[in-house]
């Protein structure tokens, strides 16, 4: 086993495999021990080594632990000459040593190993630059999950698709595929990091293209507004491959959400609908409001009227020409946006009795008021008029005499 071949191979195996560089050195160390205590050794000691990548050199060490003569006599503890070692004795080589430390005993360097031994190191050597491979893809797509990453299609079976995602293998199970969608082999799409589950034969990331934050996670790399803190996704509701709604709100007064969402002449949404292979996207202003809201929802339809019914029913009026535009094909525009909502919708047709019958209501109710307020005001003003004709004095309330006029005499010519 050549040790400049081994270092050369050491710094390769860290470039390749995206693994730092001093773990690498860690495994290679591990392997010089392994093929050492193979040749050299015995079973059951522990045997450590030392590599330096720049000149080549290494170093081999015995690691035994420092126990207490009573710890040696507990018989608890199965005592190994080749693993333990006495305080007393250990002392010897370092003075400042204590109980349940490690004590290195330098061994005789060798360079040169048999076949046996180096088939050994080279096994070791592998097993961990793999494992260690596995533990740092999936550290690095743990950090991904819940993001959108881009792949290409590797390979197509009938339960699933296979994605290449430059040093790992993303899987996109049947129930996260969107119905309407076709993959080939070498087409790059964007995908949704689902999970990722570290298992014995590596890590296993999943894939969707149906999940609802895709759509989020699209419109955030297109509407910078988003990243930026000015508009806010509040709910989404999608049914995969055919129609989705996203419902936004604005935390700066100037700023139009819909048309941020959009963009100019809708170059962003549209990016966003292809990427979708077409999917239809409906972008709506959220409100405070619940009835404000679910009209909202239900757009492109024009609603009439909204009751909201507690707990959870809203009842809507549209017109007659406006029905099934409201309920959509198969039910879908009302039923995406009870989801939007989370309210349960009951669409009826507006007529134009029930806004008579309203407004006739409305003018009774102004009417009875309107005579309430005649009674309270004329026994307001009865009461008052009692009162003055007690303070009145009686002179006041005599009837004044008549007075005669003398009449003019007539003029004598």
């Amino acid at each position: 086993m050549d040790l400049e071949v081994l270092t050369s191979a050491a710094s390769q195996i860290a470039e390749e495999s995206n693994i730092p560089h001093e773990q690498v050195v860690k495994i290679v160390e591990d392997s010089l021990a392994a093929a050492y205590k193979k040749d050299y050794g015995q079973s059951g000691e522990e045997i450590k080594a030392s590599l330096d990548l720049e000149t080549g050199a290494v170093q081999f060490w015995q690691i035994k632990q420092v126990i207490t003569l009573a710890e040696k006599e507990d018989e608890k503890i199965h005592f190994n000459p080749l693993r333990s070692i006495l305080l007393k004795e250990a002392k010897k080589s370092n003075p400042k040593i204590k109980a349940g430390d490690d004590l290195h005993i330098p061994l005789e360097t060798k360079t040169t190993f048999g076949r046996i031994a180096a088939q050994t190191a080279k096994q070791i050597l592998l097993q961990k630059v793999k494992e260690a491979h596995r533990e740092s893809v999936y550290q690095e797509y743990k950090e991904k999950e819940g993001e959108v990453i881009t792949g290409l299609v590797q390979r197509i079976e009938s339960a699933a698709v296979y994605f290449d995602l430059g040093d790992a293998i993303g899987i996109l199970p049947e129930e996260e595929q969107c119905k309407n969608e076709r993959y080939r082999l070498g087409q790059r799409i964007k995908l949704y990091l689902l999970s990722i589950d570290n298992t014995s034969k590596g890590p296993v990331i999943f894939l969707s293209r149906a999940y609802p934050k895709l759509i989020s996670k699209l419109f955030e790399l297109e509407v910078p507004e988003i990243g930026e803190g000015q508009i806010v996704i509040k709910s989404i509701a999608r049914e995969a491959g055919s129609h989705c709604k996203v419902a936004v709100s604005a935390t700066d007064e100037n700023t139009d959400p819909i048309g941020a969402m959009v963009g100019q002449k809708g170059t962003r949404i549209l990016t966003i609908t292809n990427e979708l292979n077409g999917e239809k996207i409906d972008v709506i202003r959220w409100a405070e409001d619940s009835s404000k809201y679910v009209g909202f929802a239900l757009a492109p339809a024009k609603v009439r009227r909204v009751e909201i019914e507690e707990p959870d029913r809203a009842k809507v009026f549209v017109d007659a020409d406006q029905l099934s535009l409201t309920i959509g094909k198969n039910g879908q525009n009302v039923r995406l946006a009870a989801k939007l909502t989370g309210w349960k919708i009951d669409v009826q047709e507006y007529k134009a009795d029930i806004k008579e019958d309203e407004e006739k209501e409305e003018k009774a109710d102004i009417k009875e008021d309107k005579k309430k307020k005649e009674k309270v005001d004329a026994k307001d003003t009865k009461e008052s008029k009692k009162k003055e004709e007690k303070v009145k004095p009686d002179k006041e309330k005599a009837p004044k005499k008549a007075t005669r006029t003398k009449k003019s005499k007539p003029d004598k010519k």
